[in-house]
């Protein structure tokens, strides 16, 4: 009779259980159900408070080597976008969001809230869609708290080199100065698993945010078309994650069944079109002032300049003098 019992109440909480976790999927599928669901929940041997402090220390480390854009414009506008996504979101943390002056395509959030945003990635998004889908993409790392999951798993070494990067980085496998100094951060493989949620709750936050969930999708297309064009420079970079192929078909797939569609979404604006051309500016003034001060000079002496007895001998160097063009006569 006991052992009948025991069974009775093993299977009873067999089905309970199985019936919380079903449950608990469902919402993790359910955008109306977003800041109500745990999203982080699951195996962690770091508080939330343990998870911003280390958080905030990477921040800083990259702080002090990274060059920080500080156009108001900017980084008003960038920090605006993330924080409206950040409300729309499971993160039980606040964000604080800050972009850095790097070519490189890449955004990367720290454990605990810590985000930046190269400006690269702006440059090359061609809508505000396509950067909230990025921005989105990181927050739901944090959200789903998959840097202290992962390393309570003991998947990696040393956690505090290691900050959440989006796609699992770029070619570089980090963010760079404007000097092309590279941030000692690291580089962070996630499972499958926690990149695939985070390509899920991603599309529900900036879907419920307003945003053209679609965007998402052109994204990682351009990524697809970028890897076809320069076949095997990023296989190393995605050998821990699904292909994007799958990423983009699982994407759509999700869109389909899990996204009402509504009667119409934002897709850009002409603030990110303001802030795309005051950063194209800021890349193109510094080139141009690295070109002036690395480029070798040439000094010659009084008397020696390629000038003609007319033009009193002036130099080719004369600032007033411009190189003109002349076509020869048919």
């Amino acid at each position: 009779m006991m052992s009948r019992k025991l069974h009775s109440i093993l299977a009873i909480g067999l089905l309970v259980f199985w019936t919380t976790a079903a449950v608990a999927k469902d919402k993790k599928k359910d955008p109306d159900e977003i800041g109500s669901r745990d999203v982080g929940k699951g195996l962690n041997l770091y508080s939330i408070e343990k998870e911003i402090a280390l958080g905030k220390a990477l921040a800083q480390d990259v702080e002090r080597q990274a060059k920080i854009v500080d156009d108001p414009v900017i980084a008003e506008y960038v920090n605006r976008v993330g924080q409206n996504l950040v409300r729309n979101s499971d993160a039980k943390v606040p964000f604080t969001i800050k972009v850095v002056d790097s070519e490189e395509v890449n955004a990367f959030a720290l454990p605990g809230g810590f985000f930046f945003v190269n400006s690269g990635l702006i440059l090359r998004a061609e809508s505000e869609a396509e950067l909230a889908g990025v921005m989105a993409h990181e927050i739901a790392h944090v959200a789903a708290r998959h840097g202290t999951r992962q390393a309570s798993r003991g998947q990696f070494v040393n956690l505090a080199t290691i900050p959440l990067i989006f796609m699992g980085g770029w070619a570089g496998y980090g963010a760079r100065q404007a000097a092309s100094v590279l941030i000692p951060i690291g580089f962070l493989s996630f499972s499958r698993g926690f990149e695939e949620e985070a390509d899920l709750l991603g599309l529900q936050y900036m879907y419920k945010t307003g945003y053209d969930p679609t965007a998402f999708v052109d994204f990682f297309e351009k990524l697809q078309s970028m890897e076809k064009r320069k076949p095997g420079t990023m296989s190393k970079v995605f050998s821990t994650h699904p292909l994007t192929e799958d990423r983009i078909k699982n994407s759509q797939k999700n869109i389909q069944e899990i996204l009402k569609a509504k009667p119409e979404y934002v897709v850009t604006t002409s603030e990110f079109d303001n802030v795309k051309g005051r950063l194209a500016m800021l890349h193109n003034r510094r080139k141009i002032d690295d070109k002036d001060l690395n480029r070798p000079r040439l000094r010659r002496a009084p008397g020696t300049g390629t000038g003609t007895a007319d033009d009193g001998g002036k130099s080719s160097d004369d600032p007033d003098e411009r190189p003109t063009l002349k076509r020869r006569p048919n």
